[in-house]
């Protein structure tokens, strides 16, 4: 047997590391061990929830729930019945929306299937709906990211628009239109500003709203302008807490017209009513943000969706060829998936980082499960080299990479901390 230490949920607002021995996988499950694994807000929705979140057990209390879905490593072990597809020493990435009808997932449901743990098991479920996919990359981080780029990419394919009279929709975002990114100056929204520069449909303009000019600085000196210029996009960072009509200035940086997509970014009522303002003739609205009120209600112009065409959609995780397409893109350093690290840990971080996302500031906070490292942000590590002179090296590594986490930094890390790679 195999001892797991894991960061699991045991009730509402409550998340603990819990020891205790694996059972010994059957014929069609996969032991593995995690190197990597990102924190997601979902997972504080699930948390801060407890049973009362539709992926959760009703009885955490007797058997909690592993944490975790963002997660990649490497295979340990290979019950019998799967040796034709998979080779213990192998990396994965687990794509963990198996869209079950119960909802249950990694991360969410399961006692030993979990991105926060040192070890977990692979359950045969998942396995038959083909969740767990090769790695072939050297960067766990990358690996990880994957799953939230996923759910970006997702949403961009979700997107539709349509012909009068043809019943048909035309699938994602208006190639050659105009795109509005609503609070999206945060973690996801600066994976969803990239991959619509660089992605393979590219709209004319693109304007990225907050109100928080700190992360509006820091999107734009990861995606500058200049970019998208290059690329013949023309991109707009907007703060409209600065601005007296945020609607009437955001359509005239469109030629006073309305955006044929607009993406929101968080679950705030007046985001998604300045969305609804913003949508031009056959405009979509993608409801990117998950709200935890199951009462979320913000008033809708239906006379436009009866004269304008204008709709509305919403999306929840990724599929996996999405995932399939954010490993490629970032193979081919189309996009960087890194820019949204901005705090790495080890896994005595995990319960507190879960459960305090609103506070922490930055962005995803990325888990190392195998090493000893408070939840430390990237541009702190420096801080650190009282304590041991490595952390003067790593952050060279940082400032090197404009205080991007990379493959050099975390190799770096797993280094230090004696993580083995090996099976």
């Amino acid at each position: 047997m195999v001892q797991t230490t894991a960061a699991v949920i045991c009730g509402e607002k409550d998340v603990q590391l819990r020891t205790f021995e694996l059972p010994t996988i059957s014929p069609d499950e996969l032991l593995v061990k995690n190197i990597s694994n990102s924190i997601c807000l979902s997972t504080y929705k699930a948390a801060l929830l407890g049973t009362k979140h539709k992926r959760v057990p009703e009885n955490i209390a007797e058997v909690p729930v592993m944490t975790g879905h963002e997660y990649a490593g490497i295979i340990v072990e290979v019950g019998e019945n799967l040796k034709d597809k998979f080779t213990a020493g192998d990396s994965f990435v687990l794509q963990p929306a198996m869209g079950l009808p119960s909802g249950y997932s990694a991360g969410y449901s399961y006692e030993t299937f979990g991105g926060n743990a040192t070890y977990s098991i692979i359950p045969k479920i998942a396995i038959d709906l083909g969740c767990v996919l090769p790695y072939k990359g050297e960067y766990f981080a990358d690996a990880s990211l994957a799953e939230p780029m996923s759910c970006i990419i997702g949403a961009y394919h979700a997107s539709y628009h349509t012909t009068p009279y043809i019943y048909e929709h035309q699938m994602g975002i208006k190639e050659g239109g105009s795109l509005a990114l609503l609070a999206c100056a945060g973690p996801m929204g600066i994976g969803a500003i990239d991959y619509a520069i660089n992605g393979p449909v590219k709209p004319k303009i693109i304007v990225v709203t907050d109100i928080e000019q700190a992360r509006l600085d820091r999107a734009e000196s990861l995606i500058p302008v200049s970019t998208a210029q290059d690329k013949g996009i023309a991109l707009h960072y907007v703060n409209t807490a600065k601005v007296d009509s945020p609607v009437e200035y955001l359509k005239s940086l469109n030629d006073g017209q309305g955006y044929d997509d607009v993406m929101v970014y968080a679950a705030v009522a007046q985001v998604l009513e300045q969305a609804d303002e913003l949508l031009g003739n056959d405009g979509c609205l993608n409801f990117f943000a998950g709200p935890t009120d199951k009462n979320f209600k913000v008033p809708f112009n239906f006379y436009n969706v009866h004269y304008e065409s204008t709709h509305i959609v919403g999306t929840s995780g990724g599929s996996t060829g999405d995932m399939i397409e954010s490993l490629d893109l970032s193979s081919d350093y189309l996009i960087n998936p890194s820019f949204m690290i901005t705090h790495v840990g080890g896994l005595q971080a995990a319960p507190h980082t879960i459960l305090n996302q609103l506070e922490i500031p930055g962005g995803k906070k990325l888990i190392y499960p195998h090493i000893d490292l408070p939840l430390t942000a990237i541009d702190d590590f420096m801080s650190l080299a009282d304590q041991d002179p490595f952390f003067a090296e790593l952050d060279a590594i940082l400032k090197a990479n404009n205080y991007v986490w990379n493959v050099d930094a975390e190799k770096a890390l797993l280094e230090f901390y004696d993580v083995s790679l090996a099976v």
